[in-house]
């Protein structure tokens, strides 16, 4: 809750002109009922038509003012609501996009996509509410009380009844729906997560014809959603009627009581309307604050589900003083380099040592769960290393400040991921300022250029979201271009040539040799003829360097990869293939 309300620390002479507005407000509408009350006693009943006059100019005047006040002060409470949120949104955007993988993995995307959607909204409607009625609401109640004292103690009692009445009827509606808030927000998390997950693999869902068991899981999570809210509306609809007629009763039996009080000559007719507007106020504002103390715990619900994001400490940060390499080569060298996963018992990759230099291809092979992508994943520092030490050209990536060391880097992910837009938007990404004709080459390098000059639009050709609508060879060398733009020192590609076939396969490996043949290339790979011609082969088993040198020494020496290459090439393919 606190990490939420700094939020609104810069917007305090705004809720500070909201009070002023509202305050002026309520002075307004109490000050009605008095004239009210002396426009029929002193004006009416007297038959003293300039008194009316004058005092209905007064009437018109405070109710003009009562207008202003309110339009003020509402369109000052919703623009410090709505700029509070957008604070708040951009914080937990620029949050979570700092965050390392190992963060990312305590929230699921669903629930980070409603804490920055529907638990913002929350807080924001929560604070229109409070900026409102909170100052609104206990002067016109306090005043009220006051002014209808001064007008007739005799009916005062009619008004403890109201209240009374209306505590019973919201402590009881406490009780019955506020535990059901934070459930209410749980059950919707996981709507989203099945919802999400759905449409992601909805090409899956097909394939498998599994549509039904699925609808009927996405079903039940409605279902359970769609009870809660009924039980809390329910609630709220029976709530609402029974305030009403708290409220209309009251006026009755003030009608009632005013009515005897008059017959007996104590108390005059204007005297009980205003009475009876003050009682009106004092209810009504009674209903405002339960009203607000109903919003209140939700928001809370909202405001600490916020918190939890924005009190994480990133696991990866930057150092106090950073170091940084004024000539950057690209040399990267693991000493003594063990890893293991956040509450891991074991560890995914232990004691790995090699050096991998500029213009020269470091390939990693190794059976499923080896801990290829791990390793590689420590590089970019998407994960610090448990034990030892990653440098590159000589620094300690840890003493570098991710900037500048994903700044020498070119990831391309084993699944291409592209972002809606156009060709050129996504081949940009990497560097803002490249032109068309760095965005060329880059494509042509990528074997990219034969579908883009299908396309009719060219680099133009618009993206959807997500990629969906081109192939995943197609989207894999659209994120290797996307590197190649960028021109970095490093470049990592995570089993990036697997959608490929072996003609783009080798096409594609033969022209990044001769445009980044300077650069440092990482290659993990599954097939052997794709890492048969890097300068250095690291052969992984378990977590551990089984092998390190060439195709042909790690064919003599290292058992795990010869029996990784037989059981994909025959020894005559193998030979052909290296030839």
């Amino acid at each position: 809750m606190k990490t939420v309300l700094k939020y609104y620390k810069p917007y305090i002479p705004h809720i500070l002109f909201v009070i002023l507005f509202l305050f002026g407000q309520a002075m307004c509408e109490l000050a009605l009922p008095a004239y009210m009350s002396d426009i029929i006693d002193e004006g009416i009943v007297k038959g003293d038509m300039p008194y009316i006059w004058r005092t209905g100019v007064i009437m018109i005047v405070i109710s003009a003012g009562t207008m202003v006040f309110a339009v003020a002060g509402d369109l000052l409470a919703a623009r410090t609501a709505a700029k509070s949120a957008r604070d708040i949104r951009h914080t937990l955007f620029d949050k979570v996009t700092n965050f390392s993988a190992a963060e990312l993995e305590d929230f699921s995307t669903a629930s980070l996509i409603t804490r920055s959607t529907n638990d913002v909204q929350t807080v924001q409607q929560t604070t229109i509410m409070l900026l409102r009625m909170a100052i609104f609401a206990p002067c016109m109640g306090i005043g009220s009380v006051v002014r209808a004292l001064q007008t007739s103690v005799s009916l005062s009692w009619t008004v403890g009844i109201a209240l009374l009445a209306i505590v019973v009827i919201m402590t009881v509606s406490f009780f019955l729906v506020l535990p059901k808030f934070k459930v209410l927000q749980q059950k919707l998390d996981k709507l989203n997560l099945i919802m999400k997950e759905r449409l992601s693999g909805v090409l899956v869902i097909r394939a498998f014809t599994t549509e039904k068991s699925e609808e009927k899981r996405f079903d039940v999570a409605n279902w359970e959603l769609t009870k809660l809210n009924l039980f809390v509306n329910k609630a709220m609809s029976f709530m609402m009627p029974l305030l009403m007629f708290v409220m209309n009763a009251v006026g009755i039996l003030i009608i009632w009581a005013g009515a005897h009080l008059i017959e007996a000559e104590r108390l005059m007719i204007g005297d009980m309307l205003a009475y009876l507007q003050y009682a009106m106020h004092v209810i009504m504002s009674f209903l405002f604050v339960t009203m607000i103390f109903i919003m209140i715990p939700r928001a809370a619900v909202s405001a600490q589900r916020i918190g939890e994001v924005m009190d994480v400490e990133p696991s990866i940060v930057d150092p106090a003083e950073p170091k940084k390499c004024t000539e950057p080569k690209g040399l990267v060298e693991f000493r003594n380099v063990s890893f293991a996963y956040p509450d891991a018992e074991e560890k995914t990759l232990e004691d790995i040592s090699f050096v991998a230099e500029p213009g020269k291809t470091t390939a990693i092979i190794g059976g499923t769960g080896s801990g290829k992508s791990s390793l590689i994943k420590l590089i970019p520092r998407f994960y610090d290393v448990s034990e030892g030490k990653v440098l590159v050209d000589g620094i300690d990536i840890k003493e570098m400040t991710q900037h500048d060391l994903r700044e020498q880097i070119g990831y391309i992910p084993q699944k291409g991921v592209l972002f809606s837009g156009t060709i050129a938007s996504n081949l940009q990404y990497g560097k803002s300022d490249a032109d068309e004709a760095a965005m060329l080459e880059a494509a042509e390098t990528a074997q990219a250029m034969g579908f883009i000059n299908e396309k009719a639009n060219g680099i133009d050709e618009e993206i959807a979201q997500g990629g969906t609508n081109v192939s995943g060879g197609q989207k894999q060398r659209l994120s290797i271009a996307r590197a190649l733009v960028k021109k970095p020192k490093i470049y990592i590609f995570d089993d990036s040539f697997s959608a490929l076939d072996f003609k783009t396969d080798k096409a594609l490996r033969a022209a990044l040799k001769e445009k980044v043949g300077d650069s440092t290339i990482f290659i993990v790979a599954q097939r052997i003829n794709t890492i048969m011609d890097a300068e250095q082969i690291l052969v992984l088993d378990d977590g551990k360097l089984a092998g390190k040198g060439t195709h042909e020494e790690l064919m003599k020496t290292c058992e795990v990869y010869k029996e990784i290459a037989l059981s994909q090439l025959s020894e005559e393919e193998l030979e052909r293939g290296r030839k």
